[in-house]
């Protein structure tokens, strides 16, 4: 019986990846994770100017970040934000409305970067046609145009008028806000919708595959990617939650290798976590936040394991897995929840096992998986569980507001 269960198990794993291969074709794998300290550390721990040693971002934690620019005047966290805008934006644990700052600033400095390069007589043609791409999306971000080519009005190119049943906090055509941004790579960044600092709570969206600093508010896919699912949470809250929208990780390309594997997954929760407990010691909400795992992202917060200072509950959407065999071997002090799958999420069709390296464990909308349930009433496809009028966008914004 034990060999025909090993082989049972072994036939799953195999159909898992055949389900992957054919849901959404084969990506080359292989995606090398963004880890370690924020670009410019070096420079940044051999500052000596305020005569102090500066925090390495390497090794220090983000309450010692914090209790750093507690003790500094604000002249002085200036002069750093502007000297290292990428190190400051990035310091899990430094004040936020610093930190936007910092990343306003860093995006600026990118942009510029990017238009020489597009001019450098030294690169090639393909080289300057890239560089114009990036700088043409740093400009976006700095100018609060929305995605694909909408006005600074929010209205879109055909005229027709902004979403107002997705309020995001800001005013139209404002300034983004970021609370993290790392140009390297494909590019990571977290964008903040509502006031972090007065709103009655907080939430984070992790975003699946195919999610990077060009793709993470993709107007095609509106309530499939972190800033749609963020938007439509703070509507559905009426403005009562500030959400972060976090493609902080290096996510899988596609649905191949890295996407049935979780190496991506664990770097990203190293990741996640740092970001949760930055908020802890840098923002004063009612309680921690509520976090949002999408997809792949599922996996991330799985093994990213959030305590109760960290977290005041996980929702999974969409999930493929959490890399656990169970809810009991998360935190039993951080509720759980999984959302019904809908009849068309494709995500079905991927058997749920873990076996030499691929799958992503036991499903977790399985009542044996332990998890509290959620419904998706009225959500359609795999990314759908956001839209407007769904049961599972309610579900979610009372999950965000603490009445559940």
């Amino acid at each position: 019986m034990g060999k025909q269960r090993i082989r049972r198990a072994a036939a799953a794993a195999a159909l898992a990846l055949v389900a992957v291969l054919g849901a959404g074709g084969w990506a080359a794998g292989g995606e090398r994770a963004v880890t370690g300290p924020p670009p410019g550390s070096a420079a940044w721990v051999a500052d000596t100017t305020l005569g102090v040693a500066l925090p390495d971002p390497a090794t220090t934690t983000p309450a010692e970040v914090a209790d750093f620019f507690a003790r500094l005047p604000p002249a002085a966290r200036e002069a750093l934000a502007v000297r290292h805008p990428l190190v400051v934006g990035n310091l899990d644990g430094a004040p936020v409305e610093l930190r936007l700052r910092a990343n306003a600033r860093a995006i600026a400095e990118e942009r510029d970067r990017a238009l020489a390069r597009a001019v450098d007589p030294a690169l090639t043609p393909r080289d300057h046609e890239a560089a114009r791409e990036r700088a043409e999306r740093y400009r976006t971000l700095l100018d609060g145009t929305a995605p694909d080519g909408a006005g600074p009005d929010g209205t879109a190119p055909d005229g027709t008028a902004p979403d107002k049943e997705a309020p995001d906090g800001t005013a139209p055509g404002g300034p983004r806000r970021f609370l993290a941004f790392d140009p390297r790579g494909r590019g990571q960044v977290a964008e903040v919708f509502g006031d972090l600092a007065t709103a009655d709570r907080t939430a984070v969206v992790v975003p699946g595959s195919d999610v990077d600093l060009r793709t993470f508010d993709r107007a095609d896919d509106p309530y499939g990617t972190p800033v749609g699912m963020a938007r439509a949470l703070v509507g559905a809250t009426g403005g009562r939650t500030a959400v972060i929208a976090w493609a902080g990780y290096t996510t899988p390309l596609g649905l191949g290798p890295d996407a049935a594997t979780e190496p991506l997954a664990r770097a990203g929760a190293e990741r996640l976590i740092r970001l949760l407990d930055g908020l802890a010691v840098s923002t004063a909400p009612q309680a921690p936040p509520t976090v949002f795992c999408h997809s792949y992202g599922s996996v991330v917060c799985g093994l990213a394991r959030p305590g109760p200072r960290q977290a005041s509950g996980v929702a999974v959407l969409g999930s493929p897995g959490l890399g656990v065999d169970s809810a009991a071997e998360l935190d039993p002090r951080v509720p759980l929840w999984a959302t019904a799958r809908n009849g068309s999420d494709w995500i079905g069709h991927v058997p749920y096992v873990r076996l030499f390296g691929l799958g992503h464990g036991a499903d977790p909308t399985d009542p044996a998986f332990g998890a509290r349930p959620l419904p998706s009433t009225g959500s359609h496809g795999h990314t759908g569980y956001f839209a407007p009028g769904t049961a599972s966008l309610a579900a979610f914004a009372a999950l965000a507001l603490g009445r559940v």
